[in-house]
Formats: structure tokens, C-alpha cells, sequence
């Protein structure tokens, strides 16, 4: 067969692309703010209406709503990215990872949304206050999960600067590289500001339509342009055999060796626990208006694994195209490469279609995540530590304000610091929230553990995962620190995911301080919700009475 001819870059603006990608962007801001309108509550001075839609999205919105919430622009650079530069073990894990996830979702879910339902929970760390009756322990989980997601929106605009940077704008002038993210995330703090939840929900309809058209589109055709899936396999395969320049190993994985298959299943495994620890990943489920939505979406949110292994390939028919993924400072850069595959592949017109759906794409989750970090800040930081008489007014005020806090800081972090800083800083985030889950996921099943316990099994896992990944680096990257997830397991000796080692750790720490805290009797704290709170469904009438008060002291009406 002929081999095929590399592609070339284009530095120069594509003015058809960038046209479909700021009317399309134009579509969604309008919607937005339109949002505000849509199952319009009485009063959004609450951050259950702010925060949580009022709890009322039904089945086909928090499908939509979590979909967008969970895969993420740079979830469609970056795992692509992974298999056009490394291979199977670091990108194609996603997929299995997601798979594993949806049942755990199923099991667990439902009854954190039930127990959170009848007591006002807002944010996982309000669930711990409760259960354990530990401040400290809400506390720890709280800025966990806040320290978590702040790079996980800073990694959004990573995504929006691939596809700007493609399209050709960019430059040496803050004004021509900068201006551009200003103004998409001025518009994004607007409208979260004034319509909360409510507008990523809406947006979500577009953003997910987007990704499956361009998807679809993408696997059926590129594959016939450059010689079918054999082709593209074979290429793929002969580009991770080859030997590396810098260390002469294997470029990357085809697929696993037997030696990897430690590091793939952690990789997968924690992943899929951590996913759902994450505050804004609970947010949208917590917006839900059943136990039984929750359920069902765990049933049908597969089919965003099935459009995942579809995106994944696409970062091995990149390599099949020739695709050259070098940035307007000349520089190689694989995180661009699918917008480049794009643009280099289809009319112009639909390469706009295709970088709105990543632009759009960002957007989503960067709002869902702004919200939940201001939800977990004004409930668990503001409230529990600085304002405890705070009226709900004064939460929902707060909480618009501190959103646009944690946006402005996720536009300097990346505008500041190098994009390699805003990817070690999402491992950390990996490794971190992974520890929250013993206190969240155990507390809705058992009352064993000790709250004192967990904290320290907590800090003991931070402490180690953070160590840990300190101490990874990566020559090809030339990153001394933080340069990959992957470190030797202790005693075992094989390559396993840091965050699997770190929570281990935090388990036996729990484990063994609880038995030794027990038979101390050492007060563990009062635990505020019953056996009935974890099957509560809507119309609950303790719910029902619950919000009927908070009602009455939002606006003071008998």
C-alpha cells in the first residue's frame, strides 16, 4: 500500500472554522442566559435552586447534565492524545474505567441522593458532617474536594486553547493569545452567575449533541480516507514499537504486556472510584428528582463509554494520517492533535463544527465545577466555619460570588503557568479525592468507622499519594516532579496507579484506628440521619416539611 504523505500544518487563521466556532459559541451563551427561564423557580436565592436546579431534572436532563459533567474537553484532547503518543496503557484505560464506574454509581448513588434529600445536603462534605458529627472531617473533605477540582477547570481551558490554537489564533501579544479565553469565560462567569445549574443543564443538549455528530462522523469516514481500520492498526502498532530517541524503550503500548497489567487495571479501577468522589460529579446528581433517575441514568450513561472508545481510536488514525500536531510556537505538542486531525481531514466548515463541540464541550463541565466548588465553599467553609447564622440568601450570594472566584483563578493558573503544571496538578487531584471516599462511601452503609479514624486515614493517604507522585519523573517530558501516575507498589514491586496505593493505605490506617479508638471509647461523634433517610424518594413527607421551613425562612411568609 502507499504510504501516506504527512500531513502539513497550517499556522494561518482558518477563518470558515473559527466563523461556525463563535456562531455556535454565540448559540450556547444565548441559551445560557436563557437558562435562567427554564423551569423557572420562585426565588434563585437558595443554593438548592442556585446550586442544585431545585432538584427537580428528570431523567433525560441529568443524562445530559452528567454526561457533560463527566466528559470533558480535555477528555476529548487529551485521551486521544494519550493513544496518538503513548498508547494503550495511558488512553485507552478510560474506557474500561467508565464501565466499571456506572454500576458503582448504581449501588451507591441512590442512597447518597436519598439521605441528602431528606437532610438538605448540598455537597458530599454536608453528608459527613452529618454522619459523623466531625467538623474537622467535613472540613478535610471539603477543601479536598475543592483543591481537586481546581485544576480540573483550569485543564477545560487547556482544551479551548488546543482548539483556538489550531484554528490559528494565538501569537506572540497577550492580545491575540489571550483575549479570546477572556472573553469565552467572561461570558461563561455571566451566565452561571445568574442562571447556576440550570445553564450547563441546558447547554449540555448542544455540547452532547456536538461531540456524537462530529464522532460518528469522524469513525465512519476517516477510517475510508486513509485505508481502513487494518491500516490504521498497523500504523499505530509500528509507532509504539519503535524505540524512543530519548530512552530507547518502546514509544508505547499497542497493546498491554503482561507487565502492564497492574497499571492498567489500577489505572482503571481507581479512576473509576474517584470519578463520582469528585464535588461537581455529586452536584449533578444530587440535581436529580428521584433515587430512581439516578438509577436509570447508571443504565444508560454507557453509551457515552461506547462514543469514548470511538474518540480514544481516533488518536491512532492520527497516526495512520500523518498528523502533525505542532503549536504556533513551532514546538510538538500531542494534546493538539485531534483539532489538527480535523482541520487537516474535513471542509472547514464542518472543522468549526468540530472545535465548537470542545469549546462547548469545556464550558459544561467548567460551570458544573465552578458551581460545586462554590456549593462545597459557602456550605462547608463559609457557613460551618465563618457565618454559622448565614440566611439561605446569604449562601446563594456567596456562592454566585465565589464561582466567579474559582473561574478567575482557573483563567490566571493557566494563563501563568506552563499547561504542564495544570496536567501534574490534575494527577495530584486523582490521587487526592480518592481519599474522601472511605468517609463517603463507607458512611452510607456502616457507622463502624471512627470519625478520628478517617481523618487520619485521610491524611495518611494525601500524605503518601502526594510523596509518591512528587517522586515521579519523566524524561521524555523532562518533568523532574510529578511527571506520571504510575509509581512501584510497595512490597509488591510492580507499576500501579499512586492513587490505588494511597487509598489502600488510608483504608488499613482507618481500619486499625478504629479498633484501637473503639476499645478507648473514644467519643465518635453523633450521628444525625436514620436507616429510613438512606431509602427516601421524592414526596417524602419529612422532605416535603423539611423544605416547606426553608421556604418560610427564605421569605419570611408564614
Amino acid at each position: 500500500m502507499t504510504a501516506l504523505a504527512p500531513a502539513v500544518t497550517d499556522s494561518s487563521v482558518n477563518g470558515v472554522a473559527l466563523t461556525v466556532l463563535i456562531l455556535l459559541f454565540a448559540l450556547v451563551t444565548g441559551m445560557g442566559f436563557w437558562a435562567t427561564r427554564w423551569r423557572q423557580a420562585d426565588s434563585m436565592e437558595s443554593l438548592d435552586e442556585w446550586g442544585l436546579g431545585g432538584r427537580r431534572f428528570g431523567t433525560w436532563v441529568t443524562w445530559f447534565l452528567l454526561g457533560g459533567d463527566l466528559y470533558t474537553a480535555y477528555t476529548f484532547v487529551a485521551v486521544p492524545a494519550a493513544m496518538f503518543a503513548t498508547g494503550a496503557v495511558a488512553g485507552f484505560f478510560a474506557v474500561p474505567y467508565t464501565i466499571v464506574l456506572y454500576p458503582i454509581i448504581f449501588i451507591f448513588m441512590a442512597r447518597l441522593w436519598s439521605v441528602s434529600h431528606r437532610h438538605g445536603y448540598v455537597t458530599p462534605a454536608d453528608f459527613v458532617r452529618g454522619r459523623y458529627g466531625s467538623r474537622g472531617l467535613s472540613l478535610a473533605v471539603a477543601v479536598t474536594g475543592i483543591l481537586a477540582t481546581m485544576p480540573y477547570i483550569a485543564l477545560q481551558l487547556v482544551g479551548i486553547q488546543a482548539v483556538l490554537e489550531v484554528a490559528g489564533i494565538g501569537g506572540e501579544s497577550v492580545l491575540a493569545r489571550d483575549l479570546p479565553l477572556f472573553i469565552a469565560f467572561a461570558l461563561l462567569a455571566a451566565y452561571t452567575y445568574s442562571s447556576g445549574l440550570r445553564a450547563p443543564a441546558v447547554i449540555a443538549f448542544v455540547k452532547d449533541a456536538l461531540i456524537y455528530l462530529v464522532i460518528i462522523v469522524a469513525v465512519i469516514y476517516l477510517p475510508t480516507k486513509f485505508g481502513g481500520w487494518d491500516a490504521i492498526f498497523g500504523a499505530a502498532e509500528k509507532k509504539m514499537a519503535a524505540p524512543n530517541a530519548i530512552d530507547g524503550k518502546p514509544n508505547g503500548a499497542f497493546i498491554p504486556s503482561q507487565q502492564q497489567f497492574v497499571a492498567y487495571a489500577t489505572l482503571a479501577f481507581g479512576s473509576a472510584l474517584a470519578l463520582f468522589m469528585y464535588p461537581h460529579s455529586i452536584t449533578a446528581t444530587l440535581s436529580s428528582s428521584s433515587r430512581n433517575t439516578i438509577r436509570r441514568n447508571a443504565s444508560i450513561l454507557p453509551a457515552y463509554s461506547f462514543v469514548l472508545g470511538l474518540l480514544a481510536l481516533l488518536g491512532w488514525v492520527a497516526i495512520a494520517a500523518g498528523t502533525k500536531p505542532i503549536g504556533l510556537d513551532g514546538k510538538p505538542n500531542a494534546q493538539l492533535v485531534i483539532p489538527q486531525l480535523f482541520e487537516d481531514s474535513f471542509p472547514s466548515w464542518f472543522a468549526g463544527v468540530a472545535f465548537a463541540a470542545v469549546a462547548i464541550g469545556a464550558l459544561v463541565p467548567a460551570a458544573i465545577m465552578s458551581i460545586a466548588a462554590a456549593n462545597t465553599f459557602t456550605r462547608n467553609i463559609y457557613k460551618e466555619w465563618l457565618k454559622p447564622d448565614a440566611t439561605h440568601a446569604q449562601e446563594a450570594k456567596v456562592g454566585k460570588l465565589v464561582s466567579l472566584l474559582v473561574k478567575a483563578f482557573a483563567l490566571v493558573f493557566v494563563l501563568t503557568l506552563d499547561k504542564q503544571n495544570a496536567i501534574n496538578f490534575q494527577l495530584l487531584g486523582g490521587i487526592w479525592i480518592l481519599q474522601t471516599l472511605p468517609a463517603i462511601v463507607f458512611g452510607l452503609y456502616t457507622r463502624w468507622f471512627h470519625r478520628w479514624a478517617l481523618l487520619a486515614g485521610w491524611a495518611a493517604g494525601m500524605a503518601y499519594g502526594t510523596y509518591a507522585a512528587w517522586g515521579v519523573a519523566n524524561p521524555r517530558s523532562k518533568v523532574a516532579h510529578f511527571g506520571g501516575s504510575l509509581d512501584p507498589i510497595p512490597v509488591l514491586g510492580d507499576l500501579g496507579y499512586i492513587a490505588m496505593t494511597a487509598f489502600v493505605i488510608n483504608l488499613v490506617v482507618a481500619v486499625v484506628l478504629t479498633l484501637v479508638l473503639t476499645a478507648m471509647k473514644v467519643d465518635a461523634g453523633r450521628d444525625e440521619t436514620i436507616r429510613g433517610d438512606y431509602f427516601a424518594d421524592a414526596g417524602d413527607p419529612r422532605v416535603e416539611k423539611n423544605l416547606a421551613m426553608d421556604a418560610h425562612l427564605t421569605t419570611g411568609t408564614p
